[in-house]
């Protein structure tokens, strides 16, 4: 099992660890509704490095990046990101990722931590320019830093104008005495916040200056529970909880960074999916009656009939209130259309919903 540069930093705040993704990763520190307050409410801070990056540089860097992914990544310019996923050949989806323009030649992928070896493989075989990649992710420190506080926070260590980098923006700089940091306002709970990517030799001090400049704030390491429920309160996806090598980009309401405006791999099958419409969709819904619906709970519909299951579920601290994603047949996925989710044989009443679920 692989470790992060901040293992042993997590292990004597006494986190909980737990495997994750090959990868001994905190779950917990202070409890999942405590953190994930403390975000939503302040500041706090997720080590994250186990994520993967690749650099892809040259001329055809950018048709590559092109042929392997669904969203139109020409329209980036310097400094800006883009969420896309990896379509495979039978109309799945390989991973979701984000792309970097760091400049004409230069582009950074960040990968989910289970598909490092996955996409790497994936994106080779997939490359006949020849392009120069380069995997930089055991090289590689990332962390999180979400909340209202974050910017105020994190100012103190950086003269880069932390304000003005949009949401999907990014900038290199020099942060905490640190050259060439890409500082990226990309965060993954819907809190606002920045994400930091440098040389896994500056984690500890990084992590350590980080939290001297939010003490006024009660700033709080974030365990990857937290991480999950911030997430799902915002309706993102997870690889692997809510989507997969089996679902379509069209199914998981990812039309959005489908651009068939040009080729990549396996657009047909995904335009067929968009035009004649597929037969499940993924939709967000909460709890009517209680109960928390979990992942791989089935669906049902008032007759009792499945017609679909739970891919990702919670009590959200947010709303106080359980939540869920998940996939249903198509005529079901209507705001307001009654579902049941079945929990211990039981039928609990849910409501399909418009995802957030937190409304900003």
């Amino acid at each position: 099992m692989k470790s992060t540069a901040l293992s042993n930093k997590h292990i004597s705040l006494k986190a909980k660890m737990v495997p994750f993704a090959g990868y001994n990763m905190p779950v917990s520190y202070t409890g999942l509704n405590d953190e994930h307050l403390a975000v939503r409410n302040s500041v706090g801070v997720f080590d994250v490095s186990h994520m993967g990056e690749f650099i892809l540089k040259g001329a055809n860097a950018l048709n590559l990046i092109q042929k392997v992914t669904s969203n139109d990544a020409s329209v980036l310019v310097d400094g800006k990101a883009q969420y896309s996923c990896l379509p495979n050949a039978t109309g799945g989806i390989v991973d979701d990722l984000i792309v970097y323009k760091i400049d004409s030649e230069t582009y950074m992928l960040v990968v989910n931590a289970s598909n490092i070896e996955k996409d790497w493989n994936w994106i080779k075989q997939n490359d006949t320019w020849n392009v120069d990649m380069k995997n930089i992710s055991d090289d590689t420190s990332l962390l999180a830093i979400q909340g209202p506080n974050a910017t105020a926070t994190l100012q103190k260590l950086t003269s880069v104008k932390l304000a003005d980098i949009p949401y999907y923006g990014f900038a290199k700089g020099t942060f905490n005495g640190v050259a060439n940091v890409v500082i990226s306002n990309t965060g993954y709970t819907g809190a606002g916040g920045f994400e930091l990517y440098f040389e896994n030799q500056y984690a500890e001090k990084m992590w350590d200056d980080i939290f001297s400049a939010g003490a006024e704030f009660g700033i709080k390491p974030i365990g990857l529970g937290a991480r999950d429920t911030l997430r799902l309160e915002m309706g993102f996806c997870l690889y692997g909880n809510d989507i997969d090598d089996t679902t379509s980009p069209i199914e998981a309401g990812l039309g959005w960074i489908t651009k068939f405006t040009k080729d990549f791999t396996n657009r047909e099958k995904i335009e067929l999916d968009k035009v004649g419409g597929v037969s499940k969709k993924l939709v967000g819904f909460e709890m009517i009656d209680r109960g928390i619906p979990r992942h791989d709970y089935q669906i049902a519909d008032a007759a009792g009939t499945i017609i679909g299951k739970v891919t990702s579920g919670t009590q959200s601290p947010s709303l106080n209130k359980a939540i869920g994603l998940g996939y249903v047949k198509s005529e079901f996925s209507k705001a307001d259309s009654e579902i049941f989710i079945l929990i211990r044989d039981k039928a609990i009443k849910a409501r399909v919903c418009k995802i957030p679920f937190l409304k900003k």
